[in-house]
């Protein structure tokens, strides 16, 4: 019997084709990390179908992908995401929600996960990315997270707060060479075992690829992820330090 991930190629690849003979767009649901590693494998044998990623915002890690090009095709039609805005009823009572509370909340309503996006916590407010369908349920239906009163309201992408909704802070690491076993221990603080078992674990994806070996060289641009630890954008090697090892500047989600 074939795992999941083969079933899941093989699903992308069918989406891809029935867009290519039909002539219309098509949208996957949210696709997590595991599920845009497949995506990855798929693509390899898609020849000239095209296709476009987007989560509803820049630097979301969760995305859609929409099958078909807007020039082939001869119109447009945009994702189907809605924003959400989460915010305390009264500020002076709102307890601080982690991700966890927010998005505990939205599936214990009856959600299923995949058509939920990211959720970009900025002070005691929240913004969640979803599929159209589900935002009227979700206004509708979610009125409390923990013991917290919330409103629901959807805003457009203007309405985002300014600058980078997931914001980035500039690190700079030294490595003896350009691996990602190495770049991931230095940004998470891990020994180099805790790095390789991640990979390992298959814990660990740059740019929606699953990583299968920690002597892979990431290049410039790069979002490498790690389940259960963060993610950050590699910006490369710039010179070498004092002792001479790699200056290695990445960005870092927090």
């Amino acid at each position: 019997m074939r795992d999941d991930s083969e079933l899941e190629v093989k699903r992308f690849s069918e989406l891809a084709k029935k867009s290519l003979d039909s002539g219309y767009f098509i949208f996957t649901d949210f696709l997590g990390l595991p599920e845009q590693a497949s995506f990855a494998k798929a693509k390899r044998s898609f020849g000239k179908i095209k296709y476009t990623e987007f989560g509803g915002a820049p630097g979301t890690e969760r995305v859609m992908i929409r099958f078909g090009d807007e020039d082939e095709l001869m119109y447009s039609e945009p994702f189907p995401i809605k924003i959400l805005k989460i915010s305390p009823k009264s500020e002076k009572y709102a307890e601080e929600l982690s991700h966890r509370d927010y998005l505990g909340s939205i599936l214990g309503l009856g959600i299923e996960r995949s058509v939920i996006g990211d959720i970009a916590i900025r002070g005691k407010e929240a913004f969640v990315f979803v599929k159209d369908e589900i935002a009227e349920y979700i206004i509708g239906s979610l009125e409390k997270i923990r013991r917290t009163d919330v409103r629901v309201l959807e805003v457009s992408e203007s309405e985002l707060p300014e600058g980078e909704l997931f914001r980035t802070e500039p690190l700079r690491i030294q490595l003896m060479g350009e691996r990602v076993d190495a770049a991931i221990a230095k940004v998470f603080r891990l020994s180099r075992d805790e790095a390789e078992r991640l990979i390992a674990s298959a814990r660990v994806y740059v740019s929606g690829a699953l990583a299968t070996q920690g002597s892979m060289t990431p290049k410039a641009g790069d979002v490498i992820s790690v389940r259960g630890h963060g993610r950050f954008i590699y910006l490369g090697a710039s010179g070498l330090s004092k002792k001479g090892k790699l200056n290695v500047d990445v960005l870092l989600y927090v």
